[in-house]
């Protein structure tokens, strides 16, 4: 048997005793059991006609090529193929990969243990078998859907072999209804702000020994900074009903192992099999605050606890902070803060790219990285909560506004909510950008009211996030009322005296002719300094047929005035595109791949 490989996620350790373990593995939500990671070298064959189903490739196939995994379904197609470019495929993609493995051996006691496999992302259309055996995901899914966040197996230990094969099927296509980001589709074509698909096996793949009866790796946290309340959302995975206990305990994560714990509490409960929700909520007396300036951080352990004494467990650093959105300002902390925002499209970067622009755009100045309709590593996240970065995350948008395209939004937001809901870096959510995927909601009443049903259930669900409804423009009115918590436009120019019109315009109210588009739809808004203005977008300069500067002195230059109008005027924070130049947009101020800075440091901050 295979030994699953030893690792131990604890962060409680002193910072003078030893470093805190590298988590390699794309989540945030640790367990302290074993892995085999499954990365490396897979067998892999293009299914051209889409006949794998039909010819039952699951039970045996004959594999022409190799591809590594981690790794984009384009990528492996070029490798396959002998070509370094090229558009890889059209309108529909069908791929298989293949790999064996040893059986693990397992460091939990048989009676209570089970392996189980994760992705960390693939897709957009998953199906995997174990020997030959359609798999099921813990939802009960044959296929999983969705392509940005991570999906997970529980394995029958009687379908285990010595040697098992694992065979994977992904599929893709240009569809316009489905959540696409900024990849090409039937409706908008690669090319300026449009990039290449980058699909299928793109994050990590791992087994893992876990207990039967568990807590999954995921946990919400919802802080109310004036009760020093926090309120955990836990999810269970149960496959015994009984008696069991929710045991939390919060540390400093600055403390030794044997440190007592700064507050912990037990939930005794009686559960069915399956899973469920559950929050519980501690009190933190005296905790200090997660903020930019000091992105202080909790340790939680969070053990589920059977009758006869056994615990699983899991942990995760958390941090407490509030967002509001209340007249002009943006409040951190029930403090106004200024956003000093950057656009960031992480297109094909690696995690550890992905790292390094993360520190470029704190020293460029910045306290905001909107994430621009993308799915990121699960780690990242965690990067900007202990670099005390703020993050505006946003739902990668469909093409085209149909209610199946809204279908498929809901569900990508909820797995995206569902997994990102723990980091304290995270206040700001977009439901949609530009129009993109919902381009009648000047017309369509059905499509304003999904908007303004989703937008009540975030405030509902995730009270401890602001949303924005469309970012840029055509915004909702409901009686009057606006159905986002910020008033954002997008606004390109790069004649200074212009974009001083431009910003006057929008403090005084003018939903029209201000934007590209009016920047209020459905009922008469009028804009009295009751919701905080966000240029959420603005810049460009990088490119030269815009009127953008022609070297980095005078993009500077440039970007320092533009930013003093900006801090002039009663404006709650701004977004400057883009932080690094990806595919057809030359605009960035990072280097893609060393987050070497090509203008100076702090140039996008705002100052005191």
């Amino acid at each position: 048997m295979h030994p699953l490989l030893p690792t131990n996620y604890s962060t409680s350790v002193s910072r003078e005793e030893q470093p805190t373990p590298a988590n390699l593995l794309p989540r945030a939500v640790l367990r302290s059991n074993s892995y085999l990671l499954l990365d490396g070298p897979w067998h892999f064959a293009h299914d051209i006609d889409d006949q794998g189903l039909i010819h039952n490739w699951a039970q045996g196939h004959s594999y022409e090529h190799m591809a590594q995994w981690p790794g984009s379904v384009e990528t492996h197609l070029r490798e396959a193929r002998g070509q370094k470019e090229g558009s890889a495929w059209h309108d529909r993609v069908v791929v298989w990969y293949e790999r064996e493995f040893d059986r693990p051996a397992m460091d939990v006691p048989p009676a209570l243990s089970m392996l189980q496999l994760t992705f960390g992302a693939c897709g957009h259309e998953t199906r995997v078998w174990l020997n030959g055996q359609l798999l099921k995901t813990i939802e009960g899914e044959d296929v999983h859907y969705g392509e940005y966040t991570s999906f997970t197996y529980e394995l029958d230990e009687a379908a285990l072999l010595p040697v098992n094969r694992l065979t994977v099927r992904i599929a893709d296509t240009m569809d316009a209804e489905l959540p696409r980001g900024k990849q090409e589709s039937h409706v908008y074509k690669r090319g300026g702000i449009w990039y290449q698909t980058y699909t299928g096996a793109v994050r990590s793949v791992w087994l893992e020994a876990v207990e039967r009866n568990r807590l999954r790796s995921r946990v919400g946290v919802v802080s109310e900074v004036e009760d020093q309340l926090v309120r955990f959302n836990l999810t269970l995975r149960l496959h015994d009903a009984g008696d069991y206990v929710i045991r939390l305990q919060v540390f400093d994560p600055a403390q030794p192992n044997d440190a007592l714990p700064l507050a912990e509490s037990d939930f005794g409960l009686h559960m069915a099999a399956g899973q469920w929700q559950q929050r519980v909520v501690l009190e933190v007396p005296e905790a200090r605050l997660w903020a930019p300036e000091s992105p202080n951080r909790y340790r939680l352990v969070a053990q589920l606890i059977d009758a006869n004494g056994y615990a699983a467990r899991i942990e995760t650093l958390f941090g407490l902070r509030k967002i509001e959105a209340r007249g002009r300002h943006v409040y951190l902390n029930n403090k106004s803060i200024y956003l000093d925002g950057i656009l960031y499209q992480p297109g094909e970067a690696t995690y550890e790219e992905m790292q390094r622009h993360m520190h470029a755009m704190k020293a460029l100045g910045c306290n905001l990285v909107r994430v621009h309709i993308a799915g990121i590593d699960p780690r990242i996240y965690n990067l900007a909560d202990e670099l005390g970065l703020l993050l505006w995350v946003e739902v990668p948008s469909p093409h085209s506004s149909t209610v199946r395209s809204r279908i498929n939004h809901r569900a990508e937001l909820l797995r995206m909510l569902t997994l990102s809901e723990t980091h304290p870096s995270i206040v700001i959510w977009s439901l949609y950008n530009e129009d993109w995927g919902v381009q009648d909601i000047a017309t369509n009443a059905d499509t304003r009211k999904y908007i303004i049903d989703t937008y009540h259930f975030m405030q509902i669900a995730y009270p401890q996030f602001l949303v924005v409804d469309n970012d840029g423009w055509h915004h909702v009115s409901y009686t009057g009322r606006l159905k986002s918590d910020l008033l954002t436009a997008h606004l390109y120019t790069p004649d200074l005296g212009r974009w001083q019109e431009l910003l006057d315009r929008l403090i005084n109210g003018e939903m029209n002719g201000t934007a590209a588009y009016p920047l209020v739809v459905g009922d008469p808004f009028f804009y009295r300094h009751q919701v905080p203005l966000i240029v959420s977008e603005w810049g460009g300069f990088g490119f030269p047929d815009y009127g953008g500067p022609q070297d980095a002195e005078a993009r500077t230059a440039s970007i320092s005035a533009f930013k003093q109008e900006l801090r002039r005027r009663p404006i709650a924070g701004d977004v400057y595109t883009q932080a690094t130049n990806i595919e057809d947009e030359r605009n960035g101020l990072i280097d893609p791949q060393t987050g070497a800075l090509s203008v100076p440091a702090g140039l996008l901050a705002s100052g005191k």
